[in-house]
């Protein structure tokens, strides 16, 4: 079973980039479509535990017009992560997760994440 996560979009250049990555150097992961089946409260909370975060600011897409739509900037982590779950859209991407380190990584560039391989 692979003990890697990618948190995954489709059309983002980048997801793309990070799989072509791991699929040449036989990493396996399970693909998590977070747009299509978006995070709940508690899958967020243990995405910013894993990126060592403690307010989901550091995981959001700040220049999306949504964010600035929103006020996020000046709003609360609370209120940023109801955001995050109302508008996954605003989640970074590609996030890579080692599920057996317990570790995490956006992966922008894809390469930023290579540590998690070894």
């Amino acid at each position: 079973m692979p003990t890697y996560t990618v948190w995954f979009h489709a059309r983002c250049s980048k997801c793309r980039e990070l799989k072509s990555l791991l699929e040449e150097r036989g990493v396996e992961a399970v693909y998590r479509h977070y747009l299509d089946q978006p995070p709940t409260e508690e899958e967020l909370r243990e995405l910013m535990a894993l990126l060592g975060l403690e307010d989901p600011l550091g995981m959001m897409r700040e220049k999306e017009a949504k964010f600035a739509e929103l006020g996020l900037a000046e709003a609360t982590a609370e209120e940023r992560l109801a955001a995050l779950r109302e508008h996954p859209e605003l989640l970074q991407r590609p996030i890579l997760v080692d599920e057996e380190k317990k570790e995490a990584r956006i992966a922008r560039p894809p390469d930023v994440a290579l540590d998690l391989l070894v």
